[in-house]
This record gives C-alpha cells, sequence and structure tokens, in this order.
C-alpha cells in the first residue's frame, strides 16, 4: 500500500469513529509517514495522539453500544 493510500485509510478510519476531520488529516499524514517517533516534532505526536485516543474512546463506545443492543 502506499503513503497516500495508507493516509487516506488512516483518515477514513479516524473521521468515520468521530475524531475531527482536520485533526484527523494531520494525524493519518503522521501515522502514514512511518516516522520514527524521535523524527516527529512534539506537536506531530501530540496530535497523532490526541486522535488517535479519542478514535479509542469512540470506537469503546460504539462498541459497547452494539453490544447492548444485541442484547
Amino acid at each position: 500500500m502506499s503513503v497516500f493510500d495508507e493516509e487516506k485509510y488512516f483518515h477514513t478510519q479516524l473521521v468515520k469513529h468521530g475524531v475531527n476531520y482536520n485533526l484527523a488529516a494531520t494525524a493519518a499524514k503522521v501515522i502514514a509517514s512511518g516516522k520514527s517517533d524521535e523524527l516527529l516534532t512534539p506537536e506531530e505526536i501530540r496530535l497523532a495522539t490526541e486522535a488517535c485516543k479519542e478514535w479509542s474512546k469512540q470506537r469503546q463506545r460504539l462498541e459497547r453500544v452494539n453490544s447492548l443492543s444485541n442484547m
């Protein structure tokens, strides 16, 4: 998968789970770049971490809702 395709995929997944569009775009670019943490700026690390935390929180919420609706 090309870097562009990876970036598009990550962006779609982040937005799909409730992450702000612009934050998701920035985070997707950082994640798809494949750079090690040492090569990222503190701001890039902060934005990617923030987006991933929001994605995780929303995904867990969705899983809980789905498990309740299957009861």
